[in-house]
């Protein structure tokens, strides 16, 4: 069951990190990888090129970039070898690298046994390699289409110096004043007419000063005797929220695909989606992703943080 489940997760995980490959355009190379004395030392660099290369990856050397990664670092994803290499065993992961120095994607770990280091460090990147070869890489070019036209062609600007059109029965006075809504069909009016004040002439000579309260619609006056504040800083329970929210009840509500899990107040904490087997959801919290499943009637909800495997009861209500 153990291995069923860590087979599940490894599988969601590769699905999300195929969406994420897809948003960059190349993969770049280093000639000399940290922690060797040569470039291509041990044909390392020739061979991650060409693994990444037949794969379907635009692969580019990080001395011979093209003009648009030159422009701009971001479309492009450095590799970077992870060893931990013991006296007999070689042992490297692939990690790929935005521009801002974050990790994507990291590899499965590649093992070779073999004496000589050519040989032994073929077979571990090859081996590391299979886990990116099975995302089916395809570079998806973002779109910039996503703004939106308003037309007002029923607006009219009129000129200094010039008449404006005559203005018809239904149409607002000089008291009014257009307010745009963001939308091509609407617009509303507000007005903007004065408001008489309340105030009254006589108080300016009460020794006791008063304070304006500054509204559109109304004025008046207040004493401003000092008053001492009773207000208390809130406690900071910033990554606090989602904690208290999985260990506290959580009320199942039913989506076309599986459940919607909200919290008292209410608030949806986690959506639940149903796989081909029983009792088990690929789940997705506000921070996490992973699988919820059901054992010894209990519900557990498994990720990875850091690099470790964290599990953590959930008190679902169905």
């Amino acid at each position: 069951m153990r291995i069923f489940l860590s087979f599940i997760l490894t599988a969601f995980f590769a699905l999300n990190a195929q969406g994420q490959l897809n948003d960059y355009k190349y993969i770049v190379v280093p000639k000399r990888f940290d922690g060797f004395k040569k470039e291509n030392q041990y044909q390392t660099s020739t061979l991650v090129k060409h693994l990444f290369a037949n794969n379907g990856f635009n692969t580019v050397y990080e001395d011979a970039l093209p003009n648009d990664l030159n422009a701009n670092r971001c479309l492009g994803l450095r590799v970077r070898l992870d060893e931990k290499s013991s006296m007999f065993t070689t042992k490297t992961k692939l990690v790929l690298e935005d521009c801002n120095n974050q990790d994507i994607f990291i590899s499965q770990e590649g093992r070779s046994r073999e004496k000589d280091f050519k040989l032994s460090y073929n077979e571990a990147i090859t081996e590391a390699f299979n886990s990116i070869a099975a995302l089916d890489y395809v570079y998806v070019e973002k779109s910039n289409d996503d703004t939106v036209t308003l037309g007002f062609k029923n607006d009219v600007k009129n000129l200094k110096g010039e008449p404006g059109p005559e203005k018809s029965d239904n149409q607002a006075d000089r008291s009014q004043s257009v307010q745009q809504v963001a939308t091509e069909d609407e617009q509303s009016f507000k007005s903007m007419e004065p408001v008489a004040s309340n105030y009254e002439k006589g108080a300016r000579q009460n020794p006791e000063k008063g304070q304006q309260i500054a509204t559109p619609e109304v004025q008046s006056y207040e004493d401003n005797t000092p008053v001492v504040s009773q207000m208390q800083k809130a406690p900071n329970t910033t990554g606090v929220a989602d904690e208290m929210s999985l260990s506290s009840a959580l009320y199942a509500q039913e989506l076309e695909n599986g459940y919607q899990l909200v919290d008292s107040t209410p608030k949806i904490v986690m959506t639940l989606t149903k796989t081909s087997l029983s009792d088990i959801y690929a789940a997705k919290s506000n921070t996490q992703s992973g699988i919820v499943f059901r054992r010894d009637g209990k519900w557990l909800f498994e990720y990875v943080a850091g690099g470790e495997t964290v599990q953590k009861e959930l008190n679902i209500k169905f």
